[in-house]
């Protein structure tokens, strides 16, 4: 079976989230991924908690790559680098600006040499703008959103548990990006630079939210607003064993169901009568917390309202949904530790040339002697090469 990216070669130079699950999400559809790593590997492979030699989080977004470790601070690296980047599609670096550019390996050299190249730089701001050197992570990027805004309590602003910057706003746009000019390419005849920000990918997920504040002619406010915890029909309710349930009634017709089934027909004609609120949470928080989780899960079996358990993550990987869909690769005893590994499947799903996953990770220069064979180096010379700290 060929897949959709087969004879795609990409160059990795990125490391940690944002850039590996990129690429990730491009190697499980047939791109040739090759990790261009330090000569002591990418910093990700450090990164506590670790499983065997190698961490966690290394394995979380490195699936089905080849490793070549190279020091791109010699003359030599970096004639290497330009070699490969001449029958390379596509090359993936995350510096902050001006890196790549100061070792003379930036879009407008290698586009030199090959016309074809799509560049592709992930950046907390991107490269342009007064903060585009500026050092962040996934917190400050949707704080200067304003999506930490309107997450949180009514006492203070929270933090997201998943890397949505990170990775809607970088390696979701990275994708989207290195794809479309792929297509392109086959129209222009060239390739092109991408300029992917991971503060620009997380405010274009404001879409209803900065709509919300036009309908309102007032900020929303977190906690407050329909989709923010301010509404009963769209809620987090606690549950007896201190577990919770989420509803997601935000259609008359579910929001009838549901305050018919708890015995509160009364709440109907009040569903976004913002006055009222507060005093139908009291009452519907102290009518949830009567029974358990599963008991609530039991009861609105029959009830197709948006009513779903609050599960942790061991309980996502068991839910009959997430196994159907595939969602959860198990690697179990992963390098003889114990411990066992779960790695995340494919959110899209292909009729004819699905993804395909291959749990191999590279190890630190892996495949260097493969790789510069074939662009002509001999066996001695990659010897003398790994001697004079140019190669691992």
């Amino acid at each position: 079976m060929s897949l959709p990216l087969e004879g795609i070669r990409i160059l990795d130079l990125s490391m940690y989230l944002p850039g590996p699950f990129c690429t990730q999400l491009l190697a499980d559809f047939g791109a040739e991924v090759i990790k261009i790593e330090e000569l002591s590997g990418e910093w990700g492979r450090q990164v506590y908690p670790a499983i065997g030699d190698k961490s966690a989080l290394f394995y979380a977004v490195n699936r089905g790559k080849k490793s070549l470790a190279v020091n791109l601070k010699t003359e030599v690296g970096k004639e290497i680098f330009i070699s490969l980047a001449r029958n390379a599609d596509v090359i993936v670096e995350q510096f902050r600006p001006g890196v790549m550019d100061r070792l003379g390996l930036g879009y407008e050299v290698i586009s030199r040499v090959n016309p074809q190249i799509i560049y592709s730089s992930i950046s907390g701001y991107g490269h342009s703008g007064p903060l585009k050197k500026a050092a962040g992570h996934d917190l400050n990027y949707l704080s200067l959103a304003g999506i930490t805004s309107l997450t949180g309590t009514r006492d203070q602003p929270g933090m997201s548990g998943v890397q949505i910057a990170d990775l809607a706003g970088g390696s979701l746009s990275a994708v989207i990006a290195i794809l479309l000019a792929l297509l392109a390419r086959g129209k222009i005849g060239r390739g092109q630079y991408c300029d992917i920000a991971m503060l620009d990918g997380a405010i274009s997920l404001l879409a209803y939210s900065l709509a919300e504040w036009s309908g309102l002619e007032r900020l929303p406010a977190c906690n407050r607003e329909i989709l923010t915890g301010g509404y009963a029909c769209y809620q987090i309710y606690a549950t007896a064993d201190k577990n919770y349930v989420s509803l997601g009634a935000v259609e008359a017709k579910f929001w009838r169901r549901f305050c018919e089934r708890i015995g509160r027909p009364e709440y109907i004609l009040y569903q976004w009568d913002s006055g009222r609120q507060a005093e139908i949470l009291t009452d519907i928080r102290a009518i949830m917390a009567g029974k358990t989780r599963q008991e609530w899960v039991d009861f609105f079996a029959e009830d197709d309202i948006c009513f779903t358990p609050v599960l942790n993550l061991q309980e996502m990987t068991q839910h009959p949904q997430v196994k159907n869909r595939e969602m959860i690769i198990k690697m179990e005893n992963v390098q003889g530790s114990g411990k066992d590994m779960m790695l995340t499947g494919s959110a899209v799903k292909l009729s004819h040339t699905p993804a395909v996953i291959e749990p191999v990770f590279p190890e630190i220069g892996e495949h260097t002697d493969a790789l510069l064979q074939e662009i002509g180096y001999s066996s001695r010379e990659i010897a003398n090469l790994k001697d004079k700290k140019v190669l691992a």
